[in-house]
């Protein structure tokens, strides 16, 4: 997803509803999303090695999350939106 892509799903209620959440509060994958937005938006030579980590933690959600992709539909599932909430949608994938 781009940087505003992602931006704009972070701000919907179906986003907020996604993933675990901690004491009521932000759920780890959109805590993830808001991280991803600024990486994104970061000259490559600015990244920081905890940027780099970050990415890295994000690459291996999204491969094992495609990994249990439940049948049929896909396209208004918390699998879906959870994905989203790390920067992936996987209605994009061909």
């Amino acid at each position: 997803m781009t940087p505003s892509a992602l931006e704009k799903w972070l701000a919907t209620e179906e986003s907020r509803a996604a993933g675990q959440h901690k004491d009521g509060g932000e759920s780890t994958g959109h805590a993830s999303g808001r991280a991803i937005v600024e990486i994104l938006r970061t000259n490559k030579g600015d990244l920081s090695d905890a940027d780099y980590a970050h990415m890295r933690k994000v690459v291996g959600y999204i491969r094992r999350h495609l990994a249990q992709r439940p049948s049929g539909d896909v396209r208004d599932t918390r699998w879906r939106h959870s994905l989203m909430n790390w920067g992936h949608d996987p209605s994009d994938d061909r």
